[in-house]
């Protein structure tokens, strides 16, 4: 019990969500949008490219280093940023599973249900190559550092200052607003994979924003579940990107699969009322 309230105490103290998800979308905007012009520009060259790529990384490192110098001058928030990133004791196995293993598990299945509906089998061959480019940096290390990246930022600060203020169904809910909403300069940047998602179509683009919904509602479950570890939302979120693009996955498949995600976040909101709905003042657990 004094291990819980020292740590709703620590919570109350993310308490700039307005400064931080301010910055956090305006430097990356200003940077991605010098990115979307210069890949629009001909004839292309390679330092061209090279500039997309540079701007693009600013882009999504700038919320990292908003956090940290929110954090770092503060030494309770110090303090408590070391401890949950280099924990391992609070992460029990079938947290561990889920976390690795969700995001195959899913995709298999909505692969295996789209088959009912006369999409092909096909699918459930390995991708041969990656749906999008990165510029200079190989496909596979985007899948890695962008992830790690961008939970670095949203689950050191981004996460606990809306969770000082709200329950953790609303901040789930407004954090995946918010995150359809940052990624949203990245659609206009020639060949990356939000440019290729506009271009697939408006229901895979409406597509991926409900997708946030849910995936945000797991992620953040796994992370009280573990005493707030930071490390199970990077791998689950590097899990996400890397296996939606090692299958020849039909798109559609990614539609069922957000339904099967929904279905699973509601069965977790449901189950763990007090988690996604106690305010965090009078909570009686976070984990």
């Amino acid at each position: 019990m004094k291990a819980q309230l020292q740590t709703t105490e620590i919570i109350k103290a993310y308490q700039r969500p307005f400064a931080f998800y301010t910055l956090a979308t305006i430097i990356p905007w200003g940077l991605w949008l010098i990115s979307a012009y210069i890949s629009h520009l001909t004839p292309y060259t390679r330092e061209m490219k090279w500039g997309i790529s540079l701007f693009s990384f600013a882009g999504l490192l700038a919320p990292v280093l908003i956090a940290l110098w929110f954090i770092f001058p503060n030494q309770t928030l110090r303090k408590d940023f070391m401890g949950r990133f280099f924990n391992f004791k609070t992460i029990k196995p079938q947290y561990l599973l889920i976390t690795v293993f969700l995001m195959l598990v899913s995709i298999l299945a909505a692969q295996a249900i789209s088959l009912f509906f006369g999409y092909p089998i096909d699918q459930f061959q390995l991708r041969g190559s990656f749906s999008f480019s990165s510029g200079i940096f190989p496909v596979w290390l985007l899948l890695v550092v962008a992830p790690l990246l961008e939970e670095l930022a949203w689950h050191s600060y981004g996460t606990d200052c809306l969770r000082s203020r709200f329950n953790l169904f609303t901040a789930s809910l407004l954090f995946a607003f918010f995150w359809a909403f940052w990624h949203f300069p990245l659609s206009f940047i020639n060949d990356y994979y939000h440019s290729n998602l506009v271009e697939s179509g408006l229901i895979y683009s409406i597509n991926f924003v409900v997708s946030l919904v849910p995936f945000v509602l797991i992620m953040n479950w796994l992370y009280y579940k573990t005493n707030r570890n930071m490390l199970l939302p990077i791998v689950f979120h590097i899990s996400a990107g890397f296996f939606n693009e090692l299958f020849a996955t039909h798109p559609m498949s990614k539609v069922i699969q957000t339904g099967l995600l929904v279905v699973l976040s509601a069965s977790l909101v449901l189950n763990n009322r007090s988690l996604f709905f106690n305010q965090i003042s009078n909570s009686s657990t976070i984990n």
